[in-house]
């Protein structure tokens, strides 16, 4: 199958958006909502839970009162500050500064702390009106968001191989950190959908510089066009040096957000669009490009606007 990640650099930009649509575009294919740290791809799929279980990922610790005698090198030794005082005057641990390491369990003289796996994340397997949706939900103050991205992809594969669909379309989370590099290691081809103000450049130039060290296919689209006409002409002039082909531009319209409030994409909701008709022409020659982008790791760190 050939798996596209849509990534932006930063929130906000219409990843989430552009990937619904194309979920409407496709013949063949397994959806896959990789911004697990702020999952909002459900919310037009409307998805019908088919299975779900926990993602374990890490430790947790406890300190067993009845045991400890508050003898204080965990205290000491934890670096991140994680063992506190309770209200009770007892040592117990935070558990939204412990970082699972175990390290304070291994010390205890008197063997009172005790670690248990951590499964405070959830990840599903879904259907909806356009196919196989895998897609999961980190708790409160959870972390090894990477790994569940890897998971979920993971899972992405076996049922794109047991559907034998042609594509599989992943909504990419923002930033440029680890979730971001589980969701480029070993996709086919990245699609970066560009904001055109100064924080959606800056962001973006950050991400192409992180992606510079993984052989991917990658092109990009401007989203919210006509916002800022100027700096829209800078972009694409930087993105022709770097050999990133522009797909398309895709207007700052309204018809979007009526179709996120009627929980349907653009396809759906105003098939006959002249909006509709520019992101049937992207995917188009999305599907058509197979351009290995390729950035000389002589030059400078970031882009330049």
């Amino acid at each position: 199958m050939h798996e596209i990640t849509i990534l932006s650099g930063k929130g906000g930009t219409g990843k989430t958006t552009i990937t619904a649509a194309f979920s409407s575009l496709a013949e063949s294919v397994v959806i896959c909502d990789s911004d697990v740290d702020a999952a909002d791809l459900f919310l037009i799929m409307q998805p019908e839970v088919k299975q779900q279980d926990a993602f374990i990922s890490g430790w947790k610790c406890t300190i067993e009162s009845t045991n400890c005698i508050q003898c204080g090198q965990c205290v000491t030794q934890c670096r991140f500050n994680a063992i506190i005082e309770n209200k009770d005057g007892r040592l117990a641990i935070d558990p939204f500064a412990c970082e699972g390491c175990r390290l304070c369990e291994r010390i205890c003289p008197q063997q009172a702390i005790v670690s248990t796996k951590n499964s405070g994340n959830t990840w599903f397997e879904s259907e909806t009106r356009f196919g196989p949706f895998i897609h999961a939900q980190m708790g409160v103050g959870e972390e090894n968001s990477g790994k569940l991205v890897s998971f979920i992809r993971k899972k992405a594969k076996e049922k794109a191989i047991e559907t034998s669909a042609q594509y599989i379309i992943s909504d990419g989370p923002p930033g440029i950190g680890c979730p971001v590099i589980a969701s480029i290691t070993g996709a086919k081809q990245v699609l970066l959908v560009i904001e055109p103000s100064q924080s959606g450049w800056h962001d973006a130039s950050r991400l192409i510089n992180l992606i510079k060290n993984f052989k991917v296919s990658v092109s990009a689209i401007i989203n919210k066009a006509g916002i800022h006409q100027e700096l829209e002409l800078v972009i694409k002039d930087e993105l022709e040096k770097l050999a990133i082909p522009v797909l398309g531009e895709v207007p700052f319209s309204m018809l979007f957000r009526h179709a996120m409030i009627e929980q349907k994409n653009i396809i759906e909701y105003a098939p006959k669009s002249s909006e509709a008709e520019i992101i049937r022409s992207i995917w188009k020659a999305l599907i058509n490009t197979d351009k290995v982008f390729k950035l000389n790791k002589q030059e400078s760190e970031y882009v330049r606007f």
